[in-house]
C-alpha cells in the first residue's frame, strides 16, 4: 500500500494512493493514523486536488554515510568497517514539490539520492530477525549537503542539517522488498546518479540493529541508508528528482534562500 500525507482545504490527513496512471491517482482517506489501528474511509479525492506533504514528521532522521563503496571512493574516503551514522533534525524535512533553499553559508550544494526506511513502532535493541517487524515502509529521500561546509567544519550538523536539507516523499510504500531496487537521480532531466540498493555495504538490517543498540526509535522516525556514486552540485533554479523502483519520484526545486 502507498500511504501519503496531504492537505486539502486547510485539513491534513493520510490517504491510501490508488491507481496506476499518474493523472488518474486518487487518495482513499484513512480514518486514524497509519501507525495505529486504522481503516480506509471510502472517501476518495483526486491526487491532483491535494498538496502532498512530507509522508511522515519524524522525531529524528538517522542517516548513514559512506554506505556505497563507489560513493565513498568518489569523495576520497575509506569504506567504513561499521555503519557510520549522523543526524538530520526534524526541521530539515520537506515534502514533494517543496523548495530546497540554498543556504547563504555555502557555495557548493550537493544532491544525494537515498532509500529511506520509515519506522512503524517504538523499538530498541532490535534483533536482526525482528527488523522487518519494526519497519512501516519505504520512501525516497535526498540528503542535501553543503559539501564545502562539510569539508571545512568536519562536524556535519550545519552541512547536512540546515532547513530544507531532507526532502522526503512522495509517499510511503509499505509492501516492498528493498533488497535490489534501482535508485536514480536527475537534475533538470539529466541523469546524475544510478545505483541499486543491493550495492549497500551494510544492509538495512545492519543499520537498524546498529542504531537501536544505542537509542530508541519512534513511529515515523526515518533511516537514510546511504547514496550511490554520482553526487554533484546543485544551482539555484535546478529541478532535482529522485526515483526509486517500486516507490515513485520525489521532485524538488532549488531556490535562493530569502
Amino acid at each position: 500500500m502507498r500511504i501519503a500525507r496531504f492537505s486539502i482545504d486547510g485539513n491534513v490527513a493520510f490517504g491510501a494512493v490508488e491507481g496506476d496512471k499518474p493523472d488518474e491517482l486518487v487518495l482513499d482517506i484513512i480514518k486514524g493514523i497509519p501507525f495505529a489501528e486504522h481503516e480506509l474511509s471510502g472517501t476518495k479525492v483526486p491526487l491532483s486536488k491535494v498538496r502532498l506533504l512530507p509522508p511522515v514528521l519524524p522525531n529524528k532522521v538517522v542517516a548513514f554515510g559512506r554506505n556505497y563503496a563507489e560513493h565513498a571512493r568518489e569523495l576520497g574516503n575509506e569504506v567504513p568497517d561499521a555503519p557510520f551514522a549522523f543526524f538530520k533534525p526534524s526541521t530539515s524535512v520537506i515534502g514533494p514539490g517543496d523548495d530546497i533553499r540554498y543556504p547563504p553559508f555555502s557555495e557548493d550544494l550537493h544532491h544525494e539520492a537515498e532509500l529511506a526506511v520509515v519506522i512503524g513502532r517504538m523499538c530498541r535493541e532490535v534483533p536482526r530477525e525482528r527488523v522487518k517487524d519494526v519497519i512501516f515502509g519505504y520512501t525516497c529521500a535526498n540528503d542535501i549537503t553543503a559539501r564545502d561546509v562539510q569539508k571545512r567544519e568536519k562536524q556535519w550538523a550545519r552541512a547536512k542539517g540546515f532547513d530544507s536539507s531532507c526532502p522526503l516523499g512522495p509517499w510511503v510504500e509499505t509492501d516492498l522488498d528493498p533488497g535490489d531496487l534501482t535508485i536514480q537521480l536527475t537534475v533538470n532531466g539529466l541523469q546524475r546518479q544510478l545505483g541499486r540498493t543491493s550495492e549497500m555495504i551494510h544492509s538495512i538490517e545492519d543499520l537498524i540493529v546498529n542504531i537501536t543498540e544505542a537509542m530508541t526509535l519512534l513511529p515515523g522516525d526515518v533511516i537514510l541508508t546511504g547514496t550511490p556514486a554520482g553526487v554533484g552540485p546543485l544551482a539555484v533554479g535546478d529541478e532535482v528528482a529522485v526515483t526509486i523502483e517500486g516507490i515513485g519520484t520525489l521532485t524538488n526545486k532549488v531556490v535562493k534562500r530569502g
